[in-house]
């Protein structure tokens, strides 16, 4: 990849300064680690857009199914849920409460 633009910031002497200590206890040039930096903070955003417009998509299809009456109520859920945890425990030979 080259290294065409050049990126110039304002931040705080003391700030720089240990940056630049802490690169060189590295053994990196200051350059490689903020370029890491931003292609760590660039992929963080990715998927953090990515999973936000996931659930909203998830949001958006079950507002769907509500309006179409296409859901159970809480206490058709638990009836299920007994009767699959009943059936599970019965499989395993032992009786549940």
């Amino acid at each position: 990849m080259s290294k065409e633009a050049v990126f110039t910031m304002k931040l705080e002497p003391e700030l720089r300064a240990e940056f630049m200590a802490e690169a060189e206890a590295t053994h990196r040039p200051a350059s490689q680690i903020v370029r890491e930096l931003m292609r760590e903070f660039v992929q963080r955003q990715r998927q953090a857009r990515e999973y936000d417009d996931f659930l909203r998509g998830k949001v958006a299809d079950a507002r769907e199914q509500i309006h179409a009456g296409k859901y159970a109520s809480a206490d058709e859920v638990e009836a299920r849920v007994a009767a699959r945890r009943a059936q599970l425990l019965a499989k395993a030979g032992r009786s549940g409460t």
